[in-house]
C-alpha cells in the first residue's frame, strides 16, 4: 500500500482575520501565491461570492518538466473565518486534503495548513516522492510563505 503523507506549514499574517479570509478563500489568489514555473491557472470562472462546500475549482498546473496537468478540486467543509478544506477529484495525486486553518492571534491571524496525500503508482510513487515531490511541495510552501510576506508584511512583534 502507498503511504500517505503530511506536510504542515504556519505562517502569522499581521491582518484581521476577514481579510485574511478573504484572500485564501478565493481561487483567483491562488495563482499570486503559487511559484511561476508551476504555470499555476485556475480555469473554472471567476467566482466572487464566498467559498462553499461543494464549490469545484479547475485548474492547470505544470509541476513537472512543463507538462500541464488538469486539476480539479472541491472544497468540502468550511467554517467562517475558522478553516475550509479541499479536497482533489481529479489531478496528480491519489489522494490530495489541504486544510486551511485561521486562528486568530496577537498580531493578526495564525494560518495552518496540513495536506495529507498520496502519490499513485505504488513504489514509483515513493521513489518520486523521496527524489523530488516532497522537495517541490516545501519548495512550494516556502515560496508561497515569503509571498504572503509581501502581500501583508511581515509578521509583527507584539
Amino acid at each position: 500500500m502507498a503511504s500517505i503523507y503530511l506536510m504542515q506549514h504556519t505562517q502569522v499574517i499581521p491582518a484581521q482575520p476577514e481579510e485574511v479570509w478573504d484572500y485564501f478563500s478565493n481561487p483567483n489568489n491562488l495563482a499570486h501565491i503559487t511559484p511561476p514555473a508551476m504555470r499555476f491557472t485556475v480555469t473554472s470562472p471567476p467566482y466572487t461570492g464566498q467559498v462553499y462546500p461543494g464549490q469545484i475549482i479547475t485548474y492547470f498546473v505544470s509541476p513537472v518538466a512543463g507538462i500541464p496537468l488538469e486539476w480539479m478540486t472541491e472544497i468540502t467543509h468550511v467554517a467562517y473565518l475558522d478553516y475550509f478544506v479541499d479536497e482533489q477529484r481529479v489531478g496528480p495525486y491519489s489522494i490530495w486534503h489541504h486544510e486551511h486553518h485561521f486562528q486568530k492571534v496577537p498580531g493578526g491571524v495564525k494560518m495552518t495548513d496540513l495536506v495529507h496525500y498520496r502519490l499513485p503508482f505504488g513504489w514509483l510513487g515513493k521513489l518520486a516522492h523521496r527524489l523530488f515531490v516532497r522537495k517541490q511541495l516545501e519548495d512550494l510552501f516556502r515560496y508561497r510563505f515569503q509571498a504572503v510576506e509581501k502581500i501583508f508584511g511581515p509578521p509583527t512583534a507584539e
